[in-house]
């Protein structure tokens, strides 16, 4: 087993390391100049997209499964997690408050990556022999670049349903049993029983089922969180500018040692807001676009612009507050780090021990959905390589993970998982590079007013 693990840390290290991120970014700064920074420039008009797909009654019901809203929801709904609390918490531990801007940085590149991933995944989609859409870089890997990289899609898929058993489901379990121990005294088995029973009433009824569930439960508890940082950022309103300043010194100045707090270098800054943000905003992973292929949508450039706001709500948005939160409290030069430094902070402003309890309610329930999302992530990555058949043999599975996660020691299935994550970007990254003419060519085609096709009207056999 110690070997095993060695390997799967040098393994580790490499995907994760300088060149990945290097490669994330490129491959974002590309499409984004490519692009002409539309996604950017066209905020607003992907905010108005998105209220007005929450229900399809401007759609064809046969174009898809779920609304284009409750698309976003889903795949909001794995990539709001731990990442936004933890994540955040220990970018700024190692990297200072500079991390933050880099996380930034990440964020507004990081929205081209999706907006492609979204397009070429609507682009390329195909419907199985149940009638449901199915598309992702499998897909778009196996369709768009043609069959001769089927290969390369295989691979990503073996990668998703692997880091889906890990990322997506033991490791939430097992935050969530820890948080609701230290919290509330809850005994991790009852937790993972739990969590068993709730998301398996959910992940056994499909894709329809949960996107119901995350169109409800995503913007609820996202609202929630948002209201109880700006209400921990108002107690300390005098703090926010010397914050916010510190994020923009930081960022190309080094960091020194202060109290608990080791110092960081600007390399330190980057490496950790970049890492921390891709790890929480997941663009360039390849695994939001798995849901946007189900989305009710005849054009695959106006999903393209409801998937990049994925990137925009999470780290600007949902990381910013607790990366204020923290930055507003003392608590960050001490030396704490992860979940508890996010608790820590929140206490420090909110009254009665609230802030741990608010942390921890928002863990479980952060965590819970990104389990559901994850689970039908992996499970079209599993369909892709089993065949339709597989699809209930994996739900079972996955549900069944759930319980062993809360009680188990994950060290090892953390550093396996997270490595397969990293992993799932490499074929990802490529096809997106190789693709983006069809990407920058989709979208000029939109603005000039022209039609669009889905993939189920492109004929896959000619690929």
């Amino acid at each position: 087993m110690e070997a095993l693990n060695n390997i799967f840390s040098a393994i580790n290290g490499v995907v994760w390391g300088p060149i990945m991120l290097i490669l994330l970014l490129g491959v974002g700064i590309y499409l984004q100049l490519g692009l002409k920074l539309m996604p950017i420039r066209k905020l607003g008009m992907g905010f108005k997209l998105m209220w007005g797909g929450r229900d399809s009654k401007s759609e064809s019901k046969d174009e898809g499964e779920i609304s284009p809203f409750n698309a976003l929801m889903t795949a909001l709904s794995a990539t709001i997690g731990t990442g936004n609390i933890a994540g955040v918490a220990t970018a700024i531990a190692l990297g200072g408050p500079g991390a933050v801007f880099w996380m930034w940085i990440t964020a507004l590149v990081g929205m081209a990556t999706k907006f492609a991933e979204a397009v070429l995944a609507v682009r390329y989609r195909e419907t199985d022999d149940t009638g449901f859409h199915i598309g992702g870089p499998m897909y778009y890997i196996k369709n768009g670049l043609g069959r001769k990289w089927l290969w390369l899609g295989g691979a990503f898929a073996f990668f998703g349903a692997v880091a889906a058993f890990g990322i997506g489901n033991t490791v939430q379990s097992n935050s969530v049993a820890d948080a609701l121990e230290s919290s509330f005294g809850i005994e991790p088995w009852i937790t993972g029983v739990v969590i068993m029973v709730l998301a398996g009433a959910v992940i056994l009824g499909g894709i329809k089922r949960i996107a119901k569930v995350a169109g409800k439960l995503v913007p609820i508890m996202g609202i929630a969180y948002i209201i109880a940082g700006v209400s921990a950022l108002a107690v300390n309103a005098d703090q926010i500018g010397g914050a916010l300043s510190n994020i923009f010194y930081y960022a190309f100045n080094p960091h020194a040692a202060m109290g608990g707090f080791a110092g960081a270098a600007v390399m330190a800054a980057i490496r950790f807001g970049v890492a921390r943000g891709i790890f929480s905003n997941e663009a360039g992973l390849g695994s939001a676009p798995i849901a946007h292929a189900a989305a009710q949508t005849k054009n695959p450039v106006r999903q393209g612009l409801i998937a990049m706001l994925g990137t925009f709500i999470d780290t600007i948005m949902v990381c910013t507050i607790t990366a204020l939160v923290i930055l507003t409290a003392p608590i960050w030069e001490t030396g704490e780090a992860g979940a508890s430094l996010t608790a820590l902070s929140f206490d420090n402003a909110l009254p009665n021990g609230w802030g741990e309890a608010i942390v921890s309610i928002a863990l479980a329930i952060f965590a819970f959905t990104t389990i559901l999302g994850w689970s039908f992530y992996g499970e079209k990555c599993f369909q892709f390589l089993f065949g339709t058949r597989s699809i209930m043999i994996y739900r079972v599975l996955f549900v069944l993970a759930i319980p062993v996660g809360a009680l188990a020691q994950l060290g090892f299935i953390w550093l396996m998982a997270d490595t397969f994550n990293a992993m799932m970007a490499i074929p990802n990254l490529i096809a997106l590079a190789l693709l983006s003419p069809v990407v920058f060519k989709l979208t000029k085609d939109y603005f000039d007013g022209k039609d669009i096709l889905p993939g189920e009207a492109l004929d896959h056999d000619k690929s």
